[in-house]
Formats: structure tokens, C-alpha cells, sequence
């Protein structure tokens, strides 16, 4: 029944434009819409992210949204020019960059949107 429609992720916020600056400034997702209770950004395959607003978060602490990048370590390089920082776990094996390297050989990094909720890229 849902196969042909597209999936939209959702991600709380407690700060719609502190959102704003980081998912379209820092990410470099595209804008949609924006009003009062949410922020939609698109990105390069067309899926829509709402970001709704929130009055209080309490962040996961684990990956709610990740993006299959075709050049891990370029990607990486511009998020940390850009103020990101990648998070590092304890007992993970990441190397001196914050990549794991997941055993069947996929490589990720995590890092903080504004609000602390997790984040990922992956190759």
C-alpha cells in the first residue's frame, strides 16, 4: 500500500530557526517550508525532512537520521570545516577522525544536529 509513496523522516526541535541554520547552512539541504510548527528541507533525492517543532527534547542516544554519502572522507572534511564535530564512543574503534568501521566493512561517522539529536553519514 505505502510502497509507491515517498518517506518522510521527522526530527524534533526546540529551535525551528537555530534548525534552519544548520540543516540548510551547515547540511546544505534545500528549504521548502516553513511556518510555525515545522521546517521542511529536501535533499538531493527529492525526500522531505520535517523538522517539527518541540518544546522540550530530550535527545536519543542513538542515530535517528543518516545519509549514504558517495565520498565519506571529502563529506567529513567539509562538516568539520563547517564547525561539525564527529562524536566519539567508547569501545566503537573509531580512528583518529571518528570513523567506525561497522564488520562488514561500511564506514560511518555520528555527529550532533543543534538540538543533540544524533546523526549520521556512511559510505
Amino acid at each position: 500500500m505505502l510502497f509507491e509513496a515517498r518517506i518522510m523522516p521527522f526530527v524534533p526541535s526546540t529551535d525551528l530557526a537555530r534548525s534552519q541554520e544548520f540543516y540548510e547552512g551547515v547540511l546544505g539541504l534545500a528549504v521548502e517550508d516553513t511556518n510555525d510548527f515545522a521546517l521542511e528541507v529536501r535533499g538531493h533525492d527529492r525526500t522531505i525532512l520535517r523538522i517539527t517543532k518541540v518544546a522540550e527534547l530530550t535527545p536519543h542516544p542513538f542515530t535517528v537520521l543518516g545519509w549514504r554519502v558517495s565520498d565519506l572522507p571529502a563529506t567529513l572534511h567539509d562538516l568539520v570545516a563547517s564547525g561539525v564535530e564527529p562524536l566519539r564512543f567508547d569501545g566503537m574503534g573509531q580512528d583518529a577522525d571518528g570513523v567506525w568501521t561497522a564488520p562488514g566493512g561500511t564506514k560511518v561517522v555520528w555527529f550532533h544536529d543543534p538540538d543533540g539529536n544524533v546523526l549520521s553519514i556512511s559510505d
